[in-house]
């Protein structure tokens, strides 16, 4: 029955609503298929079989009478950032070993009461600081895809790596992800995959393990990109608990694919077309904007003056709201504690234990650039340079550009244990040029793969859409998504 595990959401909601399948064939299918690969992908950090089957029974039960929510049935793996009641959320930390909480994420309660079933927890970079799923306390999610002829294993992107990862091997049917900077769209592009990261405030950020509060965002990674609009559906909802979740209706996001992009304006930022960008990226780029015009759009080159800033200011802002929001890891009430002669040995001793060193690394920036008398040189500025790339996208919005087409990352996926990025963490950091300003302005943008490069592996457009309007990136990637068609990994694992 393996074969299951192929089924598109949208395929297997159809199969499952005519009883030609059970949502506890489908689970099994999954869960065969997770202990069959995890051990080569790294993927899941934790597998909840005997849940995964509970839920799947009452989703049958609900489906014989014709009760099934939007979701009914589709076993789904959930981002170890998303608090799950009595199963592990640890943030892929040491610091958080052996938390369990006893509460429910928003967007989990959102999607098991639209019938989903929990298949396991996936593995991440640690506090969603990484962009290749290496910083993770359990170790790096290997990426499906293989460069022709090499058995070289490659990183699948982070820090959703373990979300894109599952999805693009088939050991889920869709996977919830969270972006802060690239961390959906980044590991998608990389790994064939459609990732969707939403308006700030579209999904609440309520149960969710805060990296940097006014940049965080919930989003879906799924096959294609029906299956992300059916997710999001599922996923975005105001939130009495976030104050920050906005009070709007949410559209039905399905019922925008396959509407025609004619007459729409598309636009080329020039500031995207960076120093040292590979022929393969450029190349891409330009296919994506042929096949929109075919569609009847309309190609209007744009300018972002204050892209080039958006990088520099977001690894301010970023751990700057890193280092307030880690204080709280401190071994008094849960997770680690490594004693001390003292309460500020313990706290000393707790946290130089609990956290990697890349989170270290980004909590000393974040402290730094807080301090006093750097806070008005590097915070405050960022923040207002933070301001102007904003009024960049509403520039160009107001002037009647509908959607913005830029590659997603500059390069294919890269290997794991790079040396050249492991040296190097700037050169790391580069790898969300392309990403890091929807997040500073709180745009929406959603990634879709659109060819190989000549390695074979894939690689993903990205279009940056007006705030809430997430249906007209649908609409538009749809467009993307039938000219260039679906990409798969060979099986080696």
């Amino acid at each position: 029955m393996s074969d299951l595990t192929r089924l598109t959401i949208s395929e297997a909601r159809t199969k499952l609503r005519a009883r030609e399948i059970k949502a506890t064939e489908l689970t099994d299918a999954y869960l065969g298929a997770i202990d069959a690969a995890n051990g080569s992908l790294n993927a899941y950090i934790a597998v909840t079989h005997d849940k995964a089957r509970d839920m799947a029974k009452v989703s049958d039960e609900k489906l014989v009478k014709g009760e099934g929510g939007a979701l009914e049935g589709i076993p789904l793996g959930i981002k170890d950032l998303f608090a799950t009641e009595g199963v592990h959320t640890q943030a892929c930390s040491h610091v958080l070993d052996g938390f369990e909480p006893c509460y429910e994420s928003t967007v989990t309660a959102n999607l098991w009461a639209d019938g989903a079933v929990m298949l396991g927890k996936l593995n991440m970079d640690e506090f969603a600081m990484g962009s290749s799923n290496e910083t993770s306390y359990y170790g790096a999610v290997i990426n499906p895809w293989r460069a022709g002829g090499s058995n070289k294993q490659l990183v699948p992107g982070g820090s959703s790596g373990g979300s894109a990862a599952a999805v693009s091997a088939w050991l889920c049917a869709g996977a919830t992800a969270t972006d802060t900077g690239g961390s959906i769209r980044q590991p998608a592009a990389f790994t064939g995959t459609v990732g969707i990261k939403p308006t700030y405030g579209r999904v609440s950020r309520w149960g969710t393990v805060a990296f940097a509060s006014s940049l965080d965002q919930a989003g879906p990674i799924s096959r294609d990109v029906r299956d992300a609009a059916i997710m999001l559906k599922s996923m975005a909802s105001v939130d009495a608990r976030d104050t920050t979740s906005v009070d709007l209706p949410v559209p039905d996001y399905e019922a925008a694919i396959g509407r025609s992009v004619k007459g729409m304006k598309i636009g080329i930022p020039k500031e995207y077309r960076v120093e040292g960008m590979p022929a393969d990226i450029e190349a891409l780029w330009q296919k994506g904007i042929a096949w929109l015009k075919e569609a009847g759009a309309e190609i209007v080159d744009i300018s972002l003056p204050h892209t080039k800033y958006a990088l520099p200011a977001y690894y301010i802002v970023a751990p700057a709201e890193a280092s307030s929001n880690l204080a709280r890891y401190d071994g008094v009430r849960y997770g680690l504690r490594v004693p001390g002669k003292d309460i500020i040995e313990m706290y000393e001793n707790t946290r130089a234990a609990g956290f990697g060193r890349e989170v270290k690394r980004r909590i000393m920036i974040g402290t730094y650039v807080l301090s006093a008398g750097y806070y008005d040189a590097y915070y405050l500025q960022a923040q207002k340079v933070r301001t102007l790339i904003k009024k960049d996208f509403e520039d160009v919005f107001a002037a009647g550009i509908d959607v913005i087409l830029t590659p997603a990352t500059p390069s294919a996926a890269f290997g794991v244990a790079d040396e050249d990025m492991a040296n190097d963490p700037v050169k790391m950091y580069l790898n969300d040029v392309f990403t890091v300003t929807v997040n500073m302005a709180g745009l929406p943008g959603i990634a879709v793969p659109a060819g190989l490069d000549a390695n074979g592996l894939p690689l993903g457009l990205q279009l940056i859409g007006r705030p809430f309007d997430e249906e007209t990136l649908f609409q538009t990637a749809h467009v993307i998504e039938q000219a260039a068609g679906r990409f798969q990994p060979e099986k080696w694992w």
